[in-house]
């Protein structure tokens, strides 16, 4: 037990004298870039794989959540879709021991909700397939925006001007981007 403190001791002690190298390694991480294309392969093969690589760990529990949310309405439409087909198939079947489930329903009725759960479901399954998508979009564009420099040297300053256009002065705003 205490061989394992003091070897932990020594090797922490190694970051507190190399503090001021710290900060430069920081800088030089903030230039890495990413490379776009690694980054939507990576997302298009494991949905959030893209923005592991992009180190957006936040969004791997939104896009899963997400999937979860979307597969649970897909589940809930599927459901009731079946439900209102068997209460179809039960009232057009000529055995008079059948009891629809839906007595106050009529044939029309039960045909509209049949359809109106079948095509939600298959509206949230397409869904499902743009959601994909949109994941490997984000991958591939924040991939791009890593290299966006963003420091206290962007600034944009908006100020009053007077300009001589054709012997007048004319009042106007002047935009000043400073990169």
């Amino acid at each position: 037990m205490i061989k394992i403190l003091i070897i932990i001791l020594f090797t922490n002690t190694t970051y507190i004298f190399g503090q001021d190298n710290f900060i430069e390694n920081e800088t030089l991480k903030s230039f890495i870039k990413t490379n776009p294309k690694k980054a939507s392969t990576l997302s298009a093969i494991l949905p959030g794989l893209g923005q592991i690589y992009n180190k957006q760990y936040w969004k791997v529990p939104v896009i899963y959540g997400g999937y979860l949310v979307i597969g649970h309405y897909i589940k809930f439409n599927n459901g009731m879709y079946h439900e209102f087909r068997n209460a179809l198939l039960l009232e057009l079947d000529d055995i008079e021991s059948t009891i629809n489930p839906f007595p106050n329903f009529s044939k029309s009725s039960l045909e509209r909700n049949m359809d109106f759960w079948r095509r939600n479901r298959d509206l949230l399954i397409i869904f499902t397939g743009v959601y994909y998508l949109l994941n490997i979009v984000d991958a591939h564009v924040f991939a791009h925006l890593s290299e966006f420099n963003i420091n206290e040297n962007l600034t944009m300053k908006i100020k009053p001007t007077v300009e001589k256009i054709q012997m007048t002065n004319t009042l106007g705003l002047s935009l000043k981007f400073i990169f």
